[in-house]
């Protein structure tokens, strides 16, 4: 059974937010009243070989190339004077 605690309470007991994201499944933090964070037992998403599969490395590869941004033209610099002069 997943859980919400507030940040206060997750920090004031955070070995039993880990113990009971181990033993019940993904717990919630929340700030505010607004979900921030979860916290998940990496066994609940490791992949077979051991790897654990958060996203990141998708994110990484479906990130715009470099060759796909185009620079604005600078219209105007504006000089600047140096220091004490």
């Amino acid at each position: 059974m997943s859980a919400i605690w507030q940040v206060q309470e997750a920090k004031n007991h955070f070995g039993e937010l880990i113990d009971r994201a181990l033993s019940e499944g993904p717990q919630t933090v929340t700030r505010h009243g607004k979900p921030v964070v979860r916290v998940v037992a990496v066994a609940d998403v490791a992949s077979h070989s051991g790897a654990v599969d958060d996203g990141f490395i998708d994110f990484l590869l479906n990130a715009p190339k470099a060759d796909d941004f185009e620079l604005p033209e600078r219209t105007s610099i504006k000089p600047i004077d140096p220091l004490g002069e």
